[in-house]
């Protein structure tokens, strides 16, 4: 398959230039500055030139607390941008693939949420992946792909964890109130390839397996880098930020497990490769 990537140059972008050819298959990565994808004219003339069987969107504005001050920005890349590349795909007959997010829910469930649960945004962020969903309907084949807490090569909590650690920190405050599931970048992209090769449509929840707490990760992740730092469990609104966030991220992952026969790897497991892969 030839797969034409937006926003290569990000966390999953890299990760799905690693691992597109590796499992045979053609990677096309466009990112700023050659390709803006709120350039709508530019847009459909990369997808045109690529011939993919497949698009797979990863450009976005992610900075949740950002997008509270500018949604108008956050929804250019989030939202609207999403229209030109479905009509792009479908010129092109190719597949076109969205990567969305746990923010297009409000937190509130006790349980997993499931990809057919009712949506409701809580934050700027949120309103603009899901403008983006709804977007992505519109071409005549698309596979939306929430996921969540991702970490990979570029500034994720891993690293952000690790820097201070490094930095010589010896207590940190950590939100001990959300609950989510933390997605290795290279166990996603895998999960993308062989989902596009499967024939998926719709809305898939792609997760690594198990769950935890931001306070429990920063742990894990202090635990495995050796390091004797304090962590300190944290609320929600002691962390003050301009955004709300989700108590529960947690995403039900039972689609993706009947459609490739198994699940993504234990996060646990994910987080010791990544830290080997980077350390």
């Amino acid at each position: 398959m030839r797969l034409f990537v937006t926003g290569s140059k990000g966390q999953l972008g890299r990760a799905l230039q690693r691992v597109a050819p590796s499992l045979g298959h053609d990677f096309i990565g466009r990112d700023l500055p050659e390709l803006d994808i709120t350039d709508a004219v530019a847009v459909r003339l990369a997808v045109r030139d690529a011939r993919p069987d497949a698009v797979i969107n990863c450009a976005a504005f992610t900075s949740v607390d950002a997008a509270e001050a500018d949604e108008a920005t956050a929804l250019a890349v989030n939202g609207t941008a999403v229209g030109p590349l479905a009509s792009a795909a479908d010129e092109s007959g190719a597949l076109l693939v969205q990567i969305s997010t746990d923010y297009v829910f409000d937190g509130t469930a006790e349980r997993a949420y499931r990809e057919d649960d009712p949506v409701n945004p809580r934050s700027a962020y949120g309103r603009t992946k899901l403008a983006g969903e709804v977007a992505a309907k519109t071409s005549r084949r698309h596979l939306v792909i929430r996921t969540a807490w991702l970490f990979g090569e570029g500034h994720n909590f891993v690293e952000a964890i690790r820097k201070q650690v490094e930095a010589g920190a010896t207590s940190l405050r950590v939100v001990a109130d959300q609950r989510g599931c933390p997605t290795h970048a290279e166990d996603l992209a895998d999960a993308i390839v062989r989902l596009i090769a499967a024939g998926a449509t719709g809305v898939v929840h792609a997760v690594n397996s198990g769950d935890t707490t931001w306070f429990e990760f920063a742990r894990e992740i202090v635990r495995r880098l050796g390091s004797t730092a304090e962590v300190v469990p944290i609320s929600n609104v002691e962390a003050n930020r301009p955004a709300p966030r989700p108590a529960c991220s947690l995403l039900d992952t039972s689609k993706l497990r009947a459609i490739l026969g198994a699940g993504l790897p234990p996060w646990q497991d994910a987080l010791q490769r990544y830290l080997a892969s980077t350390g």
